[in-house]
């Protein structure tokens, strides 16, 4: 299960920066989980300063 980022990413980069297989890229609105990289290890979740991350 990914992991998926909502609208209330504010676009820091925590996340990019907290996820250890690099599959979390800026994308135009708001950062985006590439799913099919996403080991579902919770760290950008964690490291999200607005909750903006969830589980699938």
């Amino acid at each position: 299960m990914a992991h998926k980022v909502t609208d209330e990413c504010i676009k820091c980069g925590a996340c990019a920066e907290a996820c250890p297989t690099g599959c979390i890229k800026e994308g135009e609105a708001k950062y985006e989980v590439d799913a099919s990289q996403c080991v579902d290890c919770a760290a950008c979740e964690g490291a999200c300063p607005t909750g903006a991350i969830k589980a699938e």
